[in-house]
């Protein structure tokens, strides 16, 4: 039986894109300068475009599996703090929502491999940029879903950093300039700990139901204070590489336009610091989720204009 529109909507999750894309608009716009100095272009529209693309169909294939691997797992239950999933509610079936996954993950493999070869060719490179999509595809799949899923390990801040942060911003510069430039190391740490900031508040709102449910995140195995903490290094942490990353380098007062978000950071950290209950952190992961996004657009502003 067919489930409606509104529900696969649901069980897209939306709200998570903008995140997603995040790294890949940082990366490519760090590939801008250079193709105005130099007598070869670096930046390519049809790279961005394709990135995106490649990009926003992994979320959904995580967010997709996320949604089946948490009910299979009894973690998304009559206690769960957040919105209510699809499969959990009933709207989409386990075997639909299964079906789902493998035509989105289809599709997230075709785009990549159309990303990786138009922007590479047929080269050594290629071959390596197609063993770190299917990596992408896996980890997209295994953070709840399966036997043995990461997440309910508590490596999910990891893997996050990793591919919303180091392979998001180099991986997608190098897609369009075809060489790495290792002081973009700064945005790339810098984005990929807001990013991880995100999961981090996420499993502070469900640290009850996740320690009871057997789903031994950071959180769950650190305990709430220590979490606020972690998080507050996080937030602090990302804003830090971004700042030190401009200051390496011959800038213009645009090049400072990130930072506009700063007091949303600073608020956002007050309200998690002061949530009395878990509960009260759900509207913290738009807000912060939001907050990584302009970022990411003022950041690849500032580059432009500079």
């Amino acid at each position: 039986m067919a489930a409606p529109l509104s529900a696969w909507l649901h069980a897209f999750r939306l709200r998570t894109l903008p995140l997603a894309v995040s790294s890949i608009i940082v990366g490519s716009t760090l590939a801008v300068p250079y193709s105005r100095i130099s007598a070869e272009i670096t930046f390519r529209v049809e790279v961005l475009v394709l990135a995106l693309l490649t990009a926003t169909l992994l979320q959904v294939l995580s967010n997709l599996a996320n949604d089946l691997g948490d009910h299979l797992h009894g973690t998304d239950n009559a206690d769960r703090v957040g919105p209510e999933r699809a499969v959990q509610s009933g709207t989409i079936s386990p075997a639909l929502m299964k079906r789902a996954m493998v035509i989105c993950g289809i599709l997230a493999f075709t785009s990549g491999v159309l990303l990786i070869t138009y922007a590479l060719g047929l080269r050594i490179m290629t071959l390596a940029f197609l063993l770190l999509g299917l990596t992408a595809i896996g980890a997209a799949v295994k953070y709840t879903f399966g036997k043995n899923p990461y997440g309910y390990a508590g490596l999910g801040d990891v893997s996050v950093f990793l591919f919303f942060g180091i392979v998001g911003v180099l991986g997608t510069h190098y897609l369009h300039a075809r060489y790495i430039d290792w002081s973009h190391l700064l945005p790339a740490a810098g984005f990929g700990l807001l990013s991880a900031g995100v999961l981090n508040v996420n499993n502070m709102r469900d640290i009850d139901n996740d320690a009871a449910s057997g789903k031994r995140t950071l959180v769950v195995r650190m305990g709430s204070a220590n979490a606020r903490i972690y998080h507050t290094l996080l937030v602090l942490g990302g804003i830090s590489c971004l700042v030190a990353f401009t200051l390496s380098g011959p800038s213009g007062w645009t090049s400072w336009l990130f930072l506009l978000t700063t007091p949303l950071f600073l608020l956002h950290l007050k309200r998690v610091w002061s949530a009395t209950e878990p509960r009260s952190l759900d509207p913290q992961l738009k807000v912060l989720a939001m907050g990584t996004f302009f970022t990411a657009l003022l950041f690849a502003l500032g580059l432009i204009l500079a």
